[in-house]
């Protein structure tokens, strides 16, 4: 009897803490399906990553990379630091493009599930400046943010519902200086633990969707569709990624134009991790313009 009033229980909290789950942001539904066609890929860039922190947390994220197409370089450093006690972050990042951005942030400090945060970003080559307001706030059900970027200045504003594993988000932006709706997003979705479905429709011409399912410990799979008002072409595309063990992962997509990508990640050792990766055009596999990449990920 004892068991049975303890299993009852667990299942009763299971079933709770399930719906009232907080939903995802906007920005993230259909977040595992984008990851199984993204991550692992590097096409045609020689990259390296380097992730260190300091004794007294401050986080360093350094990048670099050459296209291998037009031998463009480019590399970027970025630093956080959390005041976990405050509810303070500060994060600043440089780019060999001369921009510098900087985001203070506070949250569950004003309210609980609220994070407000300041982003500005300054070109000094250009003296050209933008910032943004930031606002979010997250509770059981509900996952909202409204944004104002001061160039335009635009509002943007977003909100998912959540219910025993179904979503529906909505995203939209308004153009103040012009009083005009310039984004409507709509999105439905369903997740559970190894499924998720995703659709969306974007300023009712551009309609979209996507499925992911881990069908073991081992093999992830995703497809996306997309259609266009206007075109008879459905864009389409498959993709899954096989765990070979604890240290290595193959990953492998196509779409319908015909292009093949593959990828291979290995974990050298703890915080060393390599990245190769190659696109082919199936339908121009004699003439050449296929891509590889290559990426080094270091963390201490």
């Amino acid at each position: 009897m004892g068991c049975k009033s303890e299993r009852n229980h667990a299942q009763a909290v299971f079933t709770r803490s399930d719906i009232m789950a907080v939903p995802p942001a906007y920005s993230d539904l259909g977040k595992a399906a984008k990851d199984i066609f993204s991550k692992g890929y590097g096409f045609g860039i020689v990259k390296l990553d380097l992730k260190t922190k300091s004794q007294n947390g401050v986080e360093f994220n350094t990048s670099g990379s050459t296209n291998t197409d037009t031998g463009k370089a480019g590399g970027s450093l970025e630093t956080k630091y959390k005041m976990s006690d405050l509810g303070l972050s500060f994060n600043q990042k440089w780019n060999t493009d001369n921009m510098l951005s900087t985001e203070v942030s506070v949250e569950d400090q004003l309210a609980q599930g609220l994070k407000v945060a300041l982003d500005t970003s300054f070109v000094p080559n250009t003296g050209k400046r933008s910032g943004k307001l930031k606002t979010g706030y997250k509770r059981d059900f509900v996952n909202m943010s409204c944004d104002i970027d001061f160039e335009g200045p635009v509002l943007h504003s977003s909100a998912v519902l959540g219910y025993e594993g179904w979503l529906a988000g909505y995203q939209m932006a308004f153009d103040t200086a012009k009083s005009k709706l310039v984004q409507n997003h709509f999105a439905l979705g369903y997740k559970t633990g190894d499924f998720q479905l995703h659709t969306n429709v974007n300023d009712g011409a551009e309609f979209g969707g996507s499925v992911y399912q881990k069908v073991t410990d081992q093999l992830e799979t995703a497809v996306t569709l997309s259609w266009t008002t206007g075109s008879n072409n459905t864009r389409f595309g498959v993709a899954a990624k096989y765990q070979l063990d604890k240290d290595a992962s193959l990953s492998a997509k196509v779409n319908n134009s015909s292009l093949i990508g593959v990828g291979y990640t290995q974990s050298l050792r703890p915080g060393v991790k390599l990245t190769l990766s190659a696109l082919v055009d199936g339908k121009n596999f004699n003439t050449g313009g296929h891509k590889v990449g290559l990426g080094f990920e270091l963390e201490a």
